[in-house]
């Protein structure tokens, strides 16, 4: 059977997973980015706390993620749960590139933003009398904005990615159509199943993105573009 007609002959299963694997990544990524501003507001003032959160963010990408399912399987069991706290915990720490080390992950990208503010503006702020927690919220917060934004592009790419691994744990999404279709290689549609699945997590990549290129044009201002 030719791709496009497994595709056509199972569609309205195909729309549930993927609907699944959509609802999923941007969640977790909701989550994980919350989760990423908080932490940043709270420590871009202080530079050794700055400094052990870059670091420790850095580190954290080296957990295995299929080592931290399995880890969260222990108090969770399987299904959604720790399907969710594995994709949040990983969306706070997807990367974006740069020139020379290649990585900088979204609480990284909250704190450079934040920390990259400059200080006459700041100034002029407090001399009006704003508060330390307004000055954050109306002028350092949509200064760093574009640099935020960027890191949350590349985390939802990626979790939108490592969200198929889920599968393993019985967890929701477009995972279990790849795996499936992989451990029956030579099966009757096993390809196409394999194929569908990575397809449709790459649709979903794109839309992601392109909605968040939209958001990007919605809410930064004119004059940071």
């Amino acid at each position: 059977m030719q791709l496009w007609d497994y595709i056509g002959d199972n569609a309205r299963s195909l729309t549930f997973l993927t609907y699944q694997h959509a609802s999923l990544s941007f969640q977790t990524v909701l989550v994980g980015t919350l989760v990423a501003i908080a932490v940043a507001a709270l420590v871009y003032r202080l530079p050794l706390a700055a400094a052990l959160t870059l670091t420790s963010s850095r580190v954290a990408l080296t957990i295995p993620s299929l080592a931290l399912l399995a880890l969260l399987i222990v108090p969770f069991g399987l299904g959604v749960t720790p399907s969710f706290l594995m994709l949040a915990f990983f969306a706070m720490l997807p990367v974006i590139g740069n020139a020379v080390v290649g990585l900088r992950s979204v609480i990284g990208n909250a704190v450079v933003g934040l920390r990259s503010v400059p200080p006459a503006v700041v100034e002029s702020a407090r001399g009006i009398g704003l508060s330390r927690w307004r000055i954050l919220l109306t002028v350092e917060l949509p200064i760093a904005w574009p640099v935020i934004l960027t890191g949350i592009r590349v985390s939802t790419q990626m979790i939108v990615g490592v969200a198929a691994i889920v599968a393993y744990v019985l967890g929701p999404g477009l995972g279990s159509l790849i795996f499936n279709g992989l451990a029956r290689l030579g099966g009757a549609n096993a390809l196409e199943s394999a194929l569908a699945g990575t397809l449709l997590i790459v649709v979903i990549a794109l839309v992601f993105d392109a909605l968040l290129v939209l958001l990007g044009r919605l809410t930064i201002s004119k004059g940071l573009s």
